[in-house]
């Protein structure tokens, strides 16, 4: 057993929850908006009143937070949690930010706390089922500390240095943002022509919109389109000349409910 922090308990933080309670780590949470956080007492988990209070026994301690700023709020805020951290506990930072700032992070904590760059691919439904794809950057001794929590979660994918797993999240999620713009389009095209959604969607799936086509018929899945539209935004902001993704991220901006799921892009547009 793993004494665990989570520092972020929205629909990933909560289910990374879920599961490592499951696998019977003691846990403790702590949300921005503390409602989230006490929903997860029925599982077993902790709540804290702050991230400082979170991380005083953790030997683990997992970001899912929004963004970069976040991240740093709770790690250095005004009581600057690095400062309870037990020497040689793991931060295991897996909210979707750009390889810089995890970087960044990482040259702010102390010596003998070391960081894990470990972003996921998959949604809710992955997380509970220990199926997600952690792109894990770091020094191979680091992923080996937190590799006992890290394989309830998932397939661990090593991925070089400190700032490498960002850097792939943000190409595994331009993919995704990218094909949904181009599914978005094709269901367009087959309503112009008279071909039946269904039946355009069935003959996608063995092409190569598959991945697009499964996601968007999936169940349990929640990858709001304000965090799409985030992490399209990073991804440009490495690489401004991608007229492909800028044109999805159009897209994305447009949708009226912004907290919607990504899917919501296709079920909308398409009817």
């Amino acid at each position: 057993m793993t004494d665990i922090a989570i520092l972020g308990t929205g629909w990933m933080g909560a289910a990374v929850t879920r599961r490592l309670l499951a696998g019977g780590h003691r846990v403790t949470v702590w949300n921005r908006s503390p409602a989230r956080a006490y929903a997860l007492t029925a599982a077993g988990a902790d709540v804290a009143a702050t991230p400082t209070d979170a991380v005083a026994t953790a030997g683990v301690v997992i970001t899912l937070l929004t963004d970069a700023a976040a991240v740093e709020a709770a790690l250095f805020g005004s009581r600057h949690t690095v400062a309870a951290l037990r020497p040689d506990t793991v931060v295991v930072q897996m909210s979707t930010i750009g390889p810089d700032e995890v970087r960044g992070i990482a040259g702010r904590l102390p010596a003998s706390v070391p960081l894990l760059d470990a972003p996921v691919g998959g949604s809710v439904d992955a997380a509970e089922a220990g199926r997600l794809a952690i792109f894990a950057g770091g020094p191979d001794a680091v992923v080996d500390l937190a590799e006992p929590v890290l394989r309830e979660l998932g397939t661990i994918r090593r991925c070089g240095p400190v700032g490498a797993g960002a850097a792939l999240k943000l190409v595994v999620n331009t993919a995704l943002i990218t094909a949904l713009g181009a599914l978005h389009d094709t269901l367009a095209v087959a309503d112009g022509v008279g071909v039946d959604r269904a039946v355009a969607l069935d003959a996608l799936a063995a092409g190569p919109l598959g991945g697009a086509v499964r996601r968007v018929t999936a169940t349990g899945a929640s990858f709001a389109i304000a965090h799409a539209a985030k992490d399209a935004r990073l991804a440009l902001r490495e690489t401004p000349a991608a007229p492909v993704a800028s044109a999805a991220l159009r897209l994305l901006t447009r949708a009226t409910d912004q907290n919607a799921d990504v899917a919501s892009l296709i079920e909308v547009e398409n009817r």
